[in-house]
């Protein structure tokens, strides 16, 4: 008998595999991710352009109002990369409203980004779009939990290559990148320069995405300055 299929890693695999009810827990999650279908259609039909809202492992979330912090921090970090994106025809930047359908969960980040290859692809009516190559979450304090959890392992899962978590509070810059389907942080600081692995030659201050003259000084230089 083989039984390389028993050989997982994963413990909550390794657990259902070990014991004598997995097809009642099987049923049990077709009738529960059937219903969670239902409810996402449902979701798609109400949607309101006007609300930024996310479907999460069966129910709507809607974000509520941001911080000017949280505001200002995207503006800024959203500003840097367009500049840079658009005066080398690298691709795509999305901001909020752009909606991301993964596996499960349909998620509306701050900031995603999609290599020119893949957005030469998408259709100017296109409503809905697969995982970005790179997304940039900013922190609020209601959205926290899910940026650090169900949407970092979601990201990761789906092979967006370069993560950002964004801290307007602490002034601070995490940068994930994907290695070997797993993130690994790269940096966490407050100061010194990020650079993208996915948005190639795109360089920053991580002061930029928190201080005016700082974001005003790197954007005077993208625009200048050739790769």
């Amino acid at each position: 008998m083989n039984t390389a299929f028993l050989h997982t890693s994963n413990p909550i695999v390794k657990q259902l595999l070990a014991s004598p009810k997995i097809y009642s827990y099987m049923e049990e999650l077709k009738r529960f991710l059937e219903d969670e279908s239902l409810r996402r259609e449902r979701f798609y039909e109400t949607m309101d352009e006007q609300i930024k809202a996310e479907f999460i492992n069966g129910k709507m979330l809607v974000s509520k109002e941001d911080t000017l912090a949280h505001n200002q921090t995207s503006i800024r970090l959203m500003t840097l990369l367009s500049a840079f994106i658009d005066k080398y025809d690298l691709g795509m930047i999305g901001v909020e409203k752009l909606f991301i359908s993964l596996t499960r969960n349909d998620y509306e980040p701050d900031i995603c980004f999609f290599t020119k290859e893949r957005a030469d692809e998408f259709t100017e009516g296109q409503m809905k779009f697969p995982a970005p190559d790179f997304i940039v979450e900013v922190l609020s304090p209601s959205t926290e939990e899910r940026d650090r959890g169900v949407k970092f392992e979601d990201y990761e899962a789906h092979g967006v290559r370069e993560y950002w978590i964004a801290d307007p509070k602490r002034k601070t810059i995490e940068q994930y990148k994907l290695v070997r389907g797993k993130y690994t942080l790269i940096q966490k600081s407050g100061s010194g320069t990020v650079k993208s692995f996915t948005v190639k030659g795109f360089a920053m201050p991580v002061r930029a995405a928190f201080y005016r003259d700082d974001n005003t000084q790197a954007l005077r230089e993208i625009m200048l300055h050739s790769k």
